[in-house]
């Protein structure tokens, strides 16, 4: 009996949604286990210019949730192939929507010299994050400088440590996110 097929599906699974399904059902239809790469919040600003709307710890809940996900790792770097010499994956899955990028076509080449599979799935068209996030970004208020809109309500201003409490919040995603990181080396 030969060694388990391990999968690796990468995706920023930001505003979690059913492409996102779509692609990790399909996906742990082709192999025995499947990871799913989870990109960091700096690589997201790297790659794309602006953060994630859900902060990688809540992505990585989400995602680690999915029946179909075995485990996750957290992608630091945008290098398939680095990922490939820690995760040591047989197959890995994309949209096709990456088909014949310059970028995909490169990683083809480098992956066929170790043996690993490039398998992409059909893109689901009519829903994206970028679409999600043009759709929330419309929902918004308009933009005014002298009243910053954080999308939450102001807390009152008789509450005391409301400040600290919000604080100690992001220091928590930040810290959990490091020690994630740290867990993963």
């Amino acid at each position: 009996m030969g060694a388990d097929r391990l999968g690796y599906a990468p995706g920023v699974f930001d505003l979690f949604h059913v492409g996102h399904l779509n692609i990790l059902r399909r996906a742990r239809g082709q192999c025995d286990r499947l990871i799913a790469g989870i990109c960091s919040d700096d690589l997201v600003v790297h790659l794309k210019g602006r953060p994630p709307v859900v902060p990688l710890s809540e992505r990585l809940e989400i995602v680690r949730s999915v029946r179909y996900v075995d485990d996750t790792f957290v992608a630091t770097v945008d290098d398939k192939v680095e990922i490939w010499k820690k995760v040591g994956f047989d197959v890995i899955f994309k949209g096709d929507d990456w088909l014949g990028t310059d970028v995909w076509k490169s990683f083809e080449i480098e992956f066929a010299k170790v043996g690993v599979e490039v398998v992409y799935f059909p893109h689901t068209t009519h829903t994206s994050s970028t679409l999600l996030r043009n759709v929330l970004n419309l929902l918004a208020p308009p933009h005014n400088p002298a009243a910053s809109y954080s999308g939450q309500l102001a807390e009152p201003l008789h509450k005391e440590g409301g400040h600290e409490e919000h604080m100690g919040r992001q220091q928590r995603t930040v810290h959990a996110e490091k020690e994630m990181l740290a867990a993963q080396e």
